[in-house]
């Protein structure tokens, strides 16, 4: 089985890719290797990936039309799981159209392909910041999500719902995952995990919003790739139940179904930062400041649907993965510093 996995140099794509390569199947990994943060980090994950006999690596955009539409030619893929994307809610209220080209138009591209190459199954990464201004806790996937707090969620949004119609259309099975706050080894730098440990290694001071008083459902990133393979060969079916004068967001008429991947345990932000000074041996220079435009106060994942579908359960308490994570930090940045 050959899969595509866009993104495949970023966090989660570089994860679930050799974890998909050592399970013995074919990866297609794309990416454009941007430079919203350190490509030096995307080569190094790339690198790896590259020692596997099953890899092949193909240097695009997912807006470059062309380029998708030769690649669908080129390989069959049963499976596709796009996680590639413009990330980050800061950065989506200073570059808005950049959010658009990728989480849009690059979405639509896949979608399209998909369609044309009957590809048995997409998966595709939403986020848990469609939640958006809601404030019934934990978010489930029954709820209603339409009041999104920034461009970036209003994308991931919007291909939820170019999923679904494709879906409806033409029976492309589809399955959409809102990612709650991911973190670990080979993380991204642009989070505030990330920053927080080089600021506190560099003795800088780190800037923490809301005076620290809000939480987050930080899932450990082998947790993410777990509850993502699991739901590769769960092909979506459609639910004669749905009912269009009772509308349940969370399922459909289509074999279209959406999940939370979260760890159903949200943290505040103080405790994860005092969880990172233990694990550094260090203590941080805190700068408290007010809430940030596009932010949420608290996400918090409800994972029932995903546990009843697969059994998937998270497993890695905040503390076993902040010391993973802090362990490849020292080690990756003494060889590439």
């Amino acid at each position: 089985m050959t899969i595509l996995v866009t993104g495949a140099a970023g966090f989660i794509g570089f994860h679930l890719s050799k974890r998909l390569l050592e399970n013995g199947y074919n990866v297609v990994g794309l990416d454009n290797l941007n430079d919203y943060y350190e490509v030096e980090l995307k080569k190094s994950r790339l690198a790896l990936l590259q020692e596997y006999k099953g890899f092949t690596f193909v240097k695009a955009s997912l807006e470059e039309r062309k380029a998708i539409e030769g690649l669908f030619s080129e390989f069959t893929f049963s499976r596709v799981i796009n996680l590639a994307a413009q990330a980050g809610v800061r950065y989506s209220i200073e570059n808005p159209y950049v959010y658009i080209d990728s989480n849009v138009v690059g979405f639509m591209n896949i979608l399209e392909a998909c369609r044309r190459h009957r590809v048995g199954h997409l998966i595709f990464a939403s986020s848990s910041s469609v939640y958006g201004a809601n404030r019934t806790k934990p978010f489930s996937v029954h709820h209603n999500v339409d009041h999104p707090v920034s461009l970036y969620a209003a994308t991931k949004k919007a291909g939820e719902l170019m999923a679904h119609t494709y879906s409806s259309l033409y029976g492309l099975p589809v399955t959409g995952l809102r990612f709650f706050t991911v973190y670990g080894p080979w993380g991204r730098p642009d989070m505030a995990y990330f920053s927080f440990t080089r600021a506190i290694l560099e003795g800088k001071p780190i800037k923490v919003f809301n005076y620290g008083k809000m939480k987050r459902d930080f899932t450990y990133i082998d947790d993410i790739v777990e509850g993502t393979v699991r739901l590769i060969d769960r092909v979506p079916q459609p639910d004669p139940q749905w009912d269009g004068m009772r509308p349940n967001p969370g399922r459909s008429y289509a074999p279209y179904r959406i999940y939370n991947i979260g760890n159903n345990q949200p943290v505040e932000l103080l405790y994860f930062i005092e969880v990172l000074e233990r694990a550094l041996g260090r203590e941080a220079k805190k700068e408290l400041l007010p809430m940030q435009p596009g932010d949420v106060l608290e996400t918090y994942a409800d994972i029932d649907d995903l546990a009843l579908e697969t059994g998937f359960k998270p497993g890695t308490s905040i503390e076993e993965g902040i010391g993973k994570f802090v362990a490849w930090y020292k080690e990756y940045y003494r060889h590439h510093s």
